[in-house]
């Protein structure tokens, strides 16, 4: 799909602390197809044939983040076309406090960060930072009102 460039869905979980000040930032693995070694804010991956967004968003959030026990809530849908990666998103948000264990393969590290902090960071365009992750974030902050 990606290396096509064809329209395909995917699902996206923007993981927050419990007190909603925080958000669970990661590098990706330098062996990534797409934006390898940048960062990201978001977990997720591609819907698989006959699969469900909300099934998506849940299996992808368990397996990169190795969060389970919490519900990805459903926030919006957005389109991302950039530069031949053309998806359908469908954006979710989780709150969550307890441990993160990194899939090997698709997360090199990770952290906490605060938001102020993120948005510093993202106003720097040279930051390694995923372009539909900024996008997504963007996105979150008008829906939010942040």
């Amino acid at each position: 799909m990606r290396r096509e460039g064809l329209w395909h869905a995917a699902s996206s979980v923007l993981v927050l602390s419990g007190d909603r000040e925080r958000a669970y930032v990661h590098r990706r693995t330098a062996t990534k197809d797409v934006a390898p070694g940048m960062h990201d804010c978001w977990a997720g991956g591609v819907v698989a044939a006959g699969e469900d967004p909300d099934t998506t968003a849940a299996r992808e959030l368990a397996e990169e983040l190795g969060v389970r026990g919490t519900e990805p809530r459903f926030l919006f849908r957005t389109t991302h076309d950039l530069d031949g990666v053309r998806f359908h998103a469908f954006l979710y948000e989780a709150v969550w406090d307890g441990p993160v264990h990194h899939q090997p393969e698709e997360v090199a590290a990770g952290g906490w960060m605060p938001l102020p902090e993120l948005w510093r960071r993202l106003r720097d365009p040279e930051w390694p930072f995923v372009p539909d992750g900024r996008q997504f974030i963007g996105q979150w902050r008008r829906f939010r009102g942040v």
